[in-house]
């Protein structure tokens, strides 16, 4: 498919996915006649019911609504997670219904528009969210299709009918972000990650350059600064950012200052902007911050207009995000699934709590991640002070021999640690009342999120 303007009706198989879902959103803002199919419920299903688009828990085919079955003017979206056997995905294949990969759709949708792409193996939600309420607060405006769902809009797609800019996560997974094509490409992080899909660090590194290398002469690639991508195959300009080491955009003087993450920053042409505030919390997100000013500043945004957007946004839902912060109790929900985002929300909860005990819940995500990190994960969680571990989170993977998490909990050298299943947190909690807790992992650790608030009412 070469356009997206004959289609009427779009049927997405994962519907809610973080990123099908803003994409049914994007075809359902644009008049079209959006549904899909998931296996559970959840908030975000939820959500999209309440939108209008319509949803069925039932893999038959039976369960398609009839509008959805003719060939004509019908787009049939789907993700790799999704079974080759799933019932619907056959029956559409074997029919002759057009079908695209997510990525693939997300592509077509970015040349629509002056895209800006977001990408890295962590803080690429962050960033790009960041970016979009820079850009939203200003006189500019954006639309968006964003990897988690921004805390600021309530929502993971946003539209503008007066801009022709877009902010859009990059997804590495499967190579998704080669797909795109952006007038301005940031990357934040080359972490190896999703070694089940590259092989090796050094091709993950690859696909990353390759994203950069989509920029065209006329565009802008920003990456954080000592990443691996000297000798590009682009005449695009090239900037870099920081926090304190040398780059273009560098954030120095990073300090808390009445429990707001405060920074100054040193930008080209010697332009140098003090105290600014920032409404999210950790260093890691000031990196990030600095990355989406280095966005914004370059499409026009103006220094007011950053400053006050900084200090009101609040970031991503489940990015260290603060439940609950009293002098005796407090409670933080992370996405951190990863050894370096470990680092990151454990290093902010020290800058913020500072002096006080740390106890987190950590669920691993994936056997090939937590095969491929079990050092890393033992070395990242070694830096707490009391450590519930959780069962490995499946997702699409099956179990692979001998990676389990007693396996991890075995090489971390801590005496307060424990593994638990979900069913036995909350009484846990409720006997030993931590005084600031982590809940950190991509799986479905954030059921935990609505009885941990509960248990702290």
């Amino acid at each position: 498919m070469k356009s997206l303007s004959d289609i009427s009706s779009v049927y997405l198989i994962g519907i809610g996915g973080i990123g099908m879902s803003a994409l049914a959103r994007y075809f359902a803002q644009r008049g079209m006649s959006v549904a899909g199919y998931d296996r559970t419920a959840s908030t975000l299903t939820d959500s999209l019911v309440a939108e209008g688009i319509g949803l069925t828990l039932d893999e038959r085919v039976e369960a398609i609504a009839p509008r959805f079955l003719s060939k004509e003017g019908t787009l049939v979206i789907y993700t790799p997670a999704i079974p080759k056997e799933h019932p619907q995905l056959q029956f559409f294949r074997s029919n002759g219904f057009e079908l695209m990969k997510r990525a693939e759709v997300l592509g077509l949708v970015s040349e629509d528009y002056r895209t800006v792409a977001v990408g890295g193996t962590h803080g690429k939600t962050t960033t790009s969210s960041l970016l979009t309420h820079l850009l939203r607060s200003s006189h500019l405006s954006c639309n968006a299709i964003l990897g988690g769902i921004s805390a600021d809009y309530g929502t993971n797609f946003l539209s503008s009918g007066r801009s022709q800019l877009l902010v859009t996560e990059a997804d590495e997974y499967d190579r998704s972000f080669l797909q795109l094509h952006p007038h301005i490409a940031i990357v934040t992080s080359v972490d190896a990650d999703h070694l089940e899909i590259y092989g090796s660090a050094g091709q993950m590194v690859e696909g990353f350059r390759e994203f950069a290398e989509r920029v065209p002469d006329s565009g802008t690639f920003i990456h954080r600064s000592g990443l691996p991508f000297e000798g590009l195959e682009t005449e695009a300009r090239k900037l870099t950012y920081a926090v304190e080491d040398e780059a273009d955009y560098r954030a120095i003087n990073v300090r808390v200052e009445d429990g707001r993450f405060t920074f100054d920053l040193l930008m080209p042409d010697n332009i140098h902007w003090d105290g600014l505030v920032l409404g999210i919390y950790g260093r890691h997100n000031v990196e990030n911050a600095v990355a989406a000013i280095a966005a914004a500043t370059l499409l026009g945004a103006r220094e007011e207009e950053i400053r006050a957007a900084l200090a009101s946004c609040k970031g991503v839902q489940r990015r260290f995000e603060i439940h609950l912060n009293t002098p005796s109790a407090a409670y933080v929900d992370d996405y951190a699934h990863h050894p370096s985002e470990l680092d990151a929300c454990i290093s902010a909860a020290r800058e913020l709590f500072p002096d006080r005990k740390l106890t987190g819940i950590f669920q691993p995500h994936l056997f090939t991640r937590t095969r491929d990190h079990l050092e890393g994960f033992a070395t990242s969680l070694s830096r707490l002070d009391e450590l519930v571990l959780l069962d490995i989170y499946p997702a699409r993977e099956l179990p692979i021999e001998g990676v389990t998490s007693t396996a991890l909990l075995d090489r971390i050298p801590m005496a307060g640690k424990r593994l638990l299943q979900k069913s036995e947190i909350i009484p846990f909690l409720e006997k030993h009342r931590p005084d600031v807790l982590l809940t950190m992992g991509a799986g479905d650790i954030d059921r935990l999120v609505a009885p941990i608030n509960q248990l702290y009412a």
